[in-house]
């Protein structure tokens, strides 16, 4: 593990996904339960993608009390709940599977007509879980994205504010294709662990450059390398 000298950024690299896999689940697990022993309770945000399936396969089968696990999604598209566009579809088949059938999922609504009313019923959806989650797994994609912020994101700038109080916002950008729902930075900021899963040569590539600068409305994943509020674990693999 590299630590970077301003102790934001603690960088985990594994010399493959299967080994990074077996890391963070075993990292993710103890979380969870920690919080449950603590205060009987634990929640999970997970993002969707590719990238995290063998996490997800893996962190199913850990030994935990599943059964006392909130699990949601940072982001999610709006489409129906069983199209294979959909993140919970994900959710469903390969990480709610094994011990973790046991978990409680809480889906984002995503049918209503208007992307703001789906935002509203989310966010009211969310509102008795329990916060601050104790892990937070963003993704990142080759454009600098993390959850649904997207460069260009016509509500970039509210999902970014860190004084807002708003948990859950929709996001409609060219490089999103559907009209987006995703949390919020604060609502990911307050979380007790926060992970970047990011595999591959050109993600690897992208987040340094993303580390290089300091323009979020560019690289989005910005606002939460460049913020001292919350450390962030790095796990790559090539």
């Amino acid at each position: 593990m590299k630590t970077d000298p301003d102790d934001r950024l603690h960088r985990h690299d594994y010399p493959d996904r299967e080994a990074l896999a077996i890391a963070l689940a075993a990292g993710i697990a103890a979380k969870l339960a920690g919080a449950i022993a603590e205060r009987g309770e634990a929640s999970l945000a997970v993002s969707g993608g590719s990238t995290p399936k063998r996490l997800f396969a893996v962190l199913s089968e850990t030994d935990i009390s599943w059964d006392r696990v909130t699990v949601i999604l940072v982001d999610e598209r709006i489409c129906p709940p069983d199209s294979d566009r959909a993140n919970q579809k994900l959710v469903r088949e390969t990480l709610l599977q094994g011990n973790a059938a046991k978990a409680h999922f809480v889906a984002y609504e995503t049918a209503a007509e208007l992307p703001i009313a789906n935002a509203e019923k989310s966010e009211a959806l969310f509102a008795g879980l329990p916060w601050p989650l104790d892990v937070a797994v963003l993704g990142m994609g080759t454009d600098g994205h993390t959850a649904s912020f997207f460069p260009g994101g016509d509500r970039l700038s509210d999902a970014l504010d860190t004084a807002g109080e708003t948990r859950v916002l929709p996001m409609q950008a060219d490089g999103a294709g559907e009209p987006r729902l995703t949390l919020t930075l604060p609502a990911l900021l307050d979380a007790r662990f926060l992970a970047l899963h990011i595999e591959g040569e050109e993600k690897r590539g992208v987040f340094d450059t993303a580390l290089a600068g300091t323009d979020a409305n560019a690289m989005p994943v910005r606002a939460v390398l460049h913020q001292d509020k919350t450390p962030v674990h790095v796990f790559w693999a090539p």
